[in-house]
């Protein structure tokens, strides 16, 4: 196996599959890039046994066709601390491998590429497009809500759904809930609904971009594949079953609070400063026009911000972690948020006022 290939051309999809490869070597052959050339095509695979992602290049030049696979994060490290316009002879040697570039040389180990794993080969039931800037969207709007290592092990992840034209996008921790969803022209989606896990969401954020250029997404019984011009990415679905996400959102709040955005969350960001670096607990004492934000700490002390919003009804005190509302806010675009409220018991929900494309329930905290 032979091929040469410009510095750039090569660190690229280097860059894009080494977010998959194992970082705990579980297993040796898991720290490996697979690297196959085949008729023209340079083709690049890391997997962690949970998500996979495929890269590819054209090749040029004396080509030799083969695979192998050798340590990402070396070859990765090498790539780049390599000149911009430096140009690769890459070539394997028995068992080891060659990479020069003008007067530098190294040699990698290398393990077979027989025994690198692939997630098995299985039929998408669903298949649609989306730009990437929509899918983007779905997920910057709710994955911020997911759960961190929850033994309900189906909160890890975010919960993708899809009915009629409509896909939505819903994560949740127990203690708050995000909800996004987006419309698809023409779309006519059986009733499904999958969670996608915790680092599979995350490497599709790091992949797509804010652009129109539309993505193929296809969903298995098991698995998600994205398809795109630079990348093939693979996830291994969450098994279980989402909550029923329907029965927390509140419906029985009178009172609603109209704020501006900005002033709301710079206002929860400052009196969070001397929130309990535990709990992170803030108090929302809501009259006539007027919310005053409290927080309190063991050192014995207080910050107290006070801002207009719209309202009119009686007054209310609830109490809750500033982080959640702080997040809620980061992710509604509108600059008038609408805040619905029944009572010091219940959950809040929290949604832009000009649309209903994102609802956030966060629970209170008891202070």
């Amino acid at each position: 196996m032979r091929f040469s290939i410009a510095r750039e051309d090569f660190l690229t999809p280097l860059q894009l599959v080494s977010g998959a490869v194992e970082k705990r070597h579980t297993l040796p052959i898991l720290s490996n890039v697979l690297i196959k050339v085949e008729e023209g095509s340079l083709w690049l695979t890391g997997t962690d046994l949970e998500v996979e992602l495929i890269a590819s290049t054209v090749l040029s030049g004396d080509v030799v066709d083969g695979e192998v696979t050798v340590p990402a994060r070396k070859l990765f490290d090498i790539c780049r601390s390599l000149a911009p316009e430096a140009n690769i002879e890459f070539f394997v040697d028995g068992s080891k491998v060659l990479v020069k570039s003008a007067r530098s040389r190294y040699t990698l180990s290398t393990l077979p590429a027989d025994d690198y794993p692939n997630l098995e080969d299985w039929e998408g039931e669903i298949e649609f497009e989306i730009s990437q800037k929509n899918l983007r969207s779905l997920i910057e709007k709710t994955h911020f809500s997911m759960a961190q290592q929850d033994v309900r092990y189906y909160l890890n992840g975010l919960s993708l759904e899809l009915e009629g034209d409509l896909i939505r996008s819903v994560a949740t921790d127990g203690h708050r809930l995000a909800l996004s969803k987006h419309i698809l022209d023409g779309a006519a989606f059986p009733t499904s609904q999958v969670i996608i896990p915790r680092k599979g969401v995350m490497e599709i954020l790091r992949l797509i971009g804010d652009e129109d250029s539309s993505l193929k997404i296809q969903i298995g019984s098991n698995h998600i594949r994205l398809y795109s011009a630079e990348f093939i990415f693979t996830s291994k679905l969450v098994d279980g079953r989402f909550p029923d996400y329907r029965r927390v959102l509140p419906r029985d709040g009178d009172k609603t609070v109209l704020a501006n955005k900005s002033l709301l969350k710079d206002a929860l960001t400052r009196a969070s400063i001397l929130s309990n670096e535990k709990f992170r607990g803030i108090r929302l004492d809501l009259s006539s026009a007027e919310l005053q934000i409290t927080a309190n700490n063991p050192e014995q002390e207080e910050a107290v911000e006070v801002i207009d919003v719209d309202y009119q009804g009686d007054s209310l005190e609830i109490g809750f972690n500033v982080a959640y509302l702080i997040d809620v806010l980061g992710a509604i675009d509108d600059e008038t948020i609408k805040l619905t409220l029944a009572d010091s018991n219940s959950s809040a929900l929290v949604e832009a006022q000009s649309t209903d494309k994102c609802l956030y329930v966060v629970m209170p905290m008891r202070l």
